[in-house]
């Protein structure tokens, strides 16, 4: 009986130190499949929701080491307003040293909520434009004011 419990409760000690890994890594390991399954579709969906040609997306898969350091680079871009050449340019500099690294060299303070969003991997893939609300009906309890009233 004791040897079992043990066994569960190594199980489990293994299980969630595995699930408290996720977070940006496990982002951007997702990413990778998602992108080595269907690279131009990835690549199309990248350009949709940063608004770039997909043209210019092929051309920083290329640059990249991975197609999730694609969308890391088009992210960094977007949040700091800056030319995606600009932040390949300082991802190839800063090559190894992390995204947090990359993230400062490119302006993005420690404390900012983008800096948070990144450190978390609490980032969005979902190849629909920056913006653009979900058309699918709410979740909510119903507590609102309805319709027509």
């Amino acid at each position: 009986m004791k040897k079992l419990f043990f066994a569960l409760l190594t199980l489990f000690i293994v299980n969630a130190a595995a699930m408290a890994g996720g977070g940006l890594d496990g982002f951007l390991r997702s990413l990778n499949v998602q992108a080595q399954a269907d690279l131009k579709g990835f690549s199309a969906r990248l350009s949709t929701q940063f608004g770039i040609p997909e043209v210019q997306v092929r051309a920083v898969i290329g640059t990249v080491k991975e197609p999730a350091d694609a969308f890391m680079c088009l992210q960094l871009g977007q949040w700091t307003q800056k030319p995606t050449e600009q932040v390949v340019r300082v991802y190839k500099a800063n090559q190894g040293k992390g995204w947090g690294v990359i993230a400062k060299s490119m302006g993005i303070k420690p404390g900012s909520t983008e800096f948070h969003a990144l450190k978390r991997g609490d980032l969005t893939f979902s190849g629909q434009p920056a913006g653009e609300q979900d058309e699918r009906p709410g979740k909510g309890k119903g507590r609102g004011r309805g319709h027509n009233k």
